[in-house]
């Protein structure tokens, strides 16, 4: 029926594993529950005991493969002919959330996403960043989603048929944390690939530091010129790169990223605040961007 496919790092998954074993046990549905750690050092003792549990398996890269190609590889380990890819720090909204996926799979169903949710209490400061970026950036009401269904989905919280996956794997250049998931959407999309999407929501606990977040970021962006140059993406794909093409067809990209090397300090100091703009985040991105051609950017 269903493989459950977890890739993590330096996460205690645990928790999120007996969840979910007691949801497909209370369904009485074939399952599998796969756990693929991309080389940690923490949690390993507690991730390593979900082997003693029926029907799952954990398992540890002897090196890091990315997010990626890790799920590539736990796609390829899958017994069944639906994935459902999850995050590590997300946890389920309710106590019968495999249930609506379980409900969902027929033979025309290709994907469903379910959406992403952010707890509603506010982090303390150093953590702001990742929580506002993901209330009002990725939390889309079901409506908005429906609108745009291609725009608004992501890589987790999403059921796919299995073939689809094999057929269309998370690009293998990708190591580095960044826009393997835009790659993967945009095969779809070309392919005509029905994605349904419906309410069932995993809340993302993810309590990563702002600087933290701001140094994910520039990876990403590294991994968006990278992806452009490789022709896996093209410039009219992200935001980002169709701005930043814009900027040079104007000539003013040499101007953005000697701003960006003036102002990064002040941009960084309003990032880590315990007001953050994303407005500002936007900015330094595309600072960042400018700044790959023209000057390494400078060391945070």
């Amino acid at each position: 029926m269903i493989s459950i496919l977890i890739p993590t790092y330096n996460y205690n998954v645990y928790p999120l594993v007996t969840e979910l074993k007691k949801q497909a046990n209370s369904l009485s549905i074939p399952y599998e529950i796969l756990i693929q750690d991309d080389a940690s050092t923490l949690f390993l003792k507690e991730n390593e005991s979900i082997n003693s549990l029926e029907n799952c398996v954990y398992a540890l890269n002897p090196e890091n493969l990315g997010r990626g190609n890790n799920i590539n590889a736990l796609n390829s380990k899958a017994k069944f002919g639906y994935v459902l890819i999850l995050e590590a720090d997300a946890f389920p909204e309710n106590d019968n959330y495999l249930e609506p996926f379980i409900k969902s799979i027929s033979d025309k169903t290709q994907l469903v996403f379910g959406g992403v949710g952010y707890p509603e209490t506010k982090p303390n400061s150093e953590q702001l960043l990742r929580w506002k970026y993901g209330k009002e950036r990725e939390s889309i009401t079901i409506e908005a989603r429906l609108k745009n269904p291609y725009h608004f989905v992501f890589t987790w919280n999403l059921l796919v048929k299995k073939e689809i996956l094999s057929q269309n794997p998370f690009p293998v250049s990708v190591k580095e944390y960044g826009y393997e998931d835009v790659v993967f959407i945009k095969k779809l999309k070309t392919q005509n690939v029905n994605i349904q999407h419906i309410e069932n929501r995993l809340i993302h606990f993810n309590n990563e530091e702002s600087i933290v977040f701001i140094q994910k970021t520039e990876k990403a962006v590294r991994t968006l010129k990278q992806l452009l140059e490789n022709k896996e993406l093209t410039y009219e794909d992200t935001r980002l790169s169709k701005t930043y093409s814009q900027l040079r067809h104007l000539g003013l990209e040499k101007g953005i990223a000697f701003l960006f090397r003036k102002l990064s300090k002040r941009m960084l100091s309003n990032l880590t605040s315990h007001n953050p703009s994303l407005i500002v985040l936007d900015l330094y991105k595309l600072g960042s961007f400018c700044s790959l051609d023209t000057q390494k950017q400078p060391t945070k």
